[in-house]
């Protein structure tokens, strides 16, 4: 079977995929001074308790945060005994090469939203992601990925504006009943909200005429849910559009014969 392991700036998500289906999905906070001893023990009594058998001969990473996969290698090679495949390496093919500016180094998480995307819906696509920061990605007819935007997370956006503010609360992200709060809490819902209803909304607007195409925006992301209910913000919401782009990666790369 093969661990996908999708780390992100928050959160890192592990996925166990047996060739058909994600047999299970599991989060942990993100944490470079987590050992591979620590991740196996986690992993470990995890997998007991959902009662799938650790037989783990495969591993693929992708990893917004370079100093977690040292310890994730070694994972793979103590515990696996395989040597993992890290997107956005030279030796991790891509069924794609990016198209952007010379030496322009391209998240490797947007590199694999591009692989899931294109699998699942074709091309001509944005992709929404909404993590620690909220990303668009543009994914050409062809697959490949040919740039984006990057605006700052929600969750982010609300840090900042309860440390900054120092009478302003910290409140949880919902859609409020009104545009018009009546109270300071309200009020903040409702910036968060619609604001980024509004910058979603733009800013794809803003791709589709630059691009000159008919495109689908297709949603990801723990958020993603919340922003598209009532909204015609999404063409589809996929809630594991990145692990399965970590399957078609690792897929490539063995049909290729790289590994």
């Amino acid at each position: 079977m093969l661990l996908a392991i999708d780390c992100g700036n928050t959160n890192t998500v592990f996925s166990i995929w047996d060739g058909v289906q994600i047999r299970c999905t599991l989060r942990t906070a993100t944490d470079h001074q987590r050992t591979a001893d620590q991740y196996f023990v986690w992993l470990d009594r995890l997998l007991q308790h959902h009662k799938i058998d650790m037989d783990i001969n495969a591993v693929i990473i992708s990893s917004t945060v370079p100093r977690v996969v040292f310890n994730l290698r070694v994972l793979a090679d103590r515990y696996f005994n395989c040597r993992p495949l890290v997107v956005g390496k030279p030796d991790c093919l891509l069924p794609s090469d990016p198209r952007v500016d010379e030496g322009t180094q391209v998240g490797p998480d947007r590199l694999v939203n591009t692989a899931g995307a294109f699998d699942r819906y074709g091309g001509n696509l944005i992709v929404v992601d909404f993590g620690t920061a909220t990303t668009f990605d543009v994914v050409a007819q062809d697959g490949a990925y040919v740039g984006g935007v990057i605006a700052p997370g929600v969750n982010l956006s609300l840090q900042a504006l309860h440390e900054m503010a120092a009478a302003l609360p910290h409140v949880d992200v919902t859609k409020p009943q009104r545009v018009i709060g009546t109270n300071t809490v309200a009020c903040m819902q409702s910036g968060i909200f619609w604001g980024y209803v509004g910058l979603v909304r733009g800013i794809c607007d803003h791709i589709k005429g630059e691009y000159d195409q008919p495109m689908r925006v297709i949603s990801t992301g723990g958020l993603a849910p919340l922003f598209g209910q009532g909204e015609t913000l999404f063409d589809v919401f996929d809630e594991f559009l990145t692990i399965h782009g970590l399957t078609v990666i690792h897929q490539y790369n063995k049909d290729q014969g790289n590994i």
